[in-house]
């Protein structure tokens, strides 16, 4: 799962602490934070609509809320630390304020962690796992009216919040997460989700049909469709199963002019039919997030990622051939346990192959449970495994700016955001491959489609000019007719 952020390239875990954008009054107020990927900003706007619904009101001010809820990530060891400390922090808060406040974390560091947080740490008065938020308004009565801490870490085998209207408190009103499935089936050797997550369970069809047709009649232009591994969706009811290229399929359908994003994509299921519905639909962005951890296939094996390199570069080609133009983003592993020079080497050889439009890349950490950290040893030198993560970024660096370069001149539709960082003159908007693209705002709004014109680049953005309004119908129409 990709994590977020407003770079393409990383080398940290990158600190997100979003406040619930949402306010209301209730009997309790409460402050969220979310740290991780978009599955965690998904869950927390499950939460939101738990408390709301309870009578909790949603506050953007922590010195105003009774309760503070930290939504967490277990993925690298950095992410916990920086958790770690700001648990600390309001800890400390609360002690000096003599402030009477509930202190709570919740996801995957709350099932992971709730012994130390609890007993050893004596860091928080709650502590809920990810399949146990619809517990919270009772565990939160149950720790304010006995002082002492609460706990709901229970994995479910069922529990998708099918039913749950999310509460969309990080969103810009225009894109927004549909989390179609929870949990992990597929016990990568690095990775702890299989055991702060649970297995894989696939949201009902309708459900998500009903959330998607919400979002458009909302106003909604985007969405991105969650998943550890979307292309394992799979629901069967009445003797109808249906996949995830169906059930893309299917979403596509809601509204012409909704796009359509997804992550995340694990390469063993990433299917010619999956690939032939990116060509056929024309609102399913043409963009894939497939993560390839690796270059070399022995330590492929060693992860348990169940491909070879040249399986892998073999779906590339294979996607470039049936969707010409679509672009990927990958995940990559520097200083795996064992790896080789010549074994980095390979890493980097695959990525000169590829050639990726966006990277997140990372040195290696061990997550504790792991079959990795059960099974080898964690030998690679620290100052090794930087060294290797800094070649890494660098040749991505070069690649994204050499991609960039290719678009000048090109003319792309772009769904407007937002303004840009550096200037309220400026609006910024992304490209159906996802590129970043910045242009004059003029008399432009914020969820029109923009054709713009690509007049110049950096590595992480592209500058352009702004020529019309479209529609996804209209610019579907003339790329035909071009074609």
């Amino acid at each position: 799962m990709q994590p977020i952020q407003d770079i393409d390239i990383l080398d940290e875990d990158v600190d997100r602490a979003k406040p619930l954008a949402r306010e209301a009054t209730g009997q309790q107020m409460v402050y969220l934070e979310t740290y991780g990927c978009q599955m965690n900003v998904s869950d927390s706007e499950i939460v939101a609509s738990v408390l709301e619904e309870h009578g909790y009101g949603l506050t953007r001010d922590e010195a105003e809320a009774d309760v503070v809820l930290i939504n967490t990530c277990a993925i690298r060891e950095n992410a916990e630390q920086k958790v770690r400390t700001r648990l600390g922090m309001l800890r400390a808060q609360k002690r000096d304020a003599k402030r009477d406040l509930t202190l709570g974390v919740l996801g995957c560091m709350a099932e992971r962690l709730r012994e130390k947080l609890l007993e050893q740490e004596k860091l928080v008065d709650l502590v809920v796992g990810p399949d146990a938020y619809r517990d919270l308004p009772r565990l939160l009565h149950e720790a304010n009216e006995s002082g002492q801490a609460a706990v709901n870490v229970q994995l479910s085998k069922e529990e998708t919040y099918a039913d749950v209207s999310p509460v969309r408190y990080a969103s810009n009103g225009l894109s927004a997460f549909v989390s179609i499935m929870r949990g992990c089936d597929n016990m990568c050797s690095f990775c702890v989700v299989p055991f702060t997550r649970g297995r894989e369970r696939s949201r009902p069809v309708t459900t998500i049909l009903s959330e998607v047709a919400q979002l458009v009649e909302d106003g909604y232009k985007e969405v991105t469709v969650l998943g550890q591994n979307v292309n394992s969706y799979h629901f069967a009811q009445d003797g109808t199963a249906v996949s995830f290229p169906e059930l893309l399929h299917r979403i596509s359908l809601v509204s012409p002019e909704l796009r359509i994003r997804y992550s995340t994509s694990h390469p063993k299921d990433c299917s010619d039919e999956l690939l032939h519905v990116h060509r056929e639909r024309p609102n399913i962005c043409n963009y894939i997030h497939l993560p390839v951890q690796h270059g070399n296939t022995e330590v492929l094996q060693r992860m348990r990622r169940t491909y070879t390199r040249k399986e892998y570069l073999a779906l590339i080609e294979r996607a470039r051939r049936i969707c010409p133009g679509i672009s990927f983003s990958t995940d990559i592993i520097a200083g795996f346990c064992g790896e080789t020079e010549a074994q980095h080497e390979d890493t980097l050889s695959l990525m000169k192959e590829v050639r990726y439009d966006h990277a997140y890349m990372f040195k290696y950490s061990e997550r504790p449970n792991t079959y990795a950290a059960r099974k080898y040893e964690d030998d690679v030198p620290e100052e090794v495994k930087q060294r290797r993560l800094e070649e890494i970024i660098t040749l991505q660096r070069g690649h994204a700016l050499e991609s960039n370069k290719q678009e000048v001149g090109r003319t792309h539709v772009v769904l407007v955001e937002g303004p840009s960082k550096k200037s309220d003159e400026q609006f910024f908007g992304r490209t159906d491959t996802n590129k970043g693209v910045v242009f004059d705002r003029e008399d432009y709004q914020a969820g029109d489609y923009v054709r713009v014109r690509i007049d110049d680049c950096t590595s992480s953005t592209l500058l352009g000019t702004a020529l019309e309004r479209t529609t996804l119908q209209e610019a579907a129409q003339t790329e035909t007719i071009v074609a």
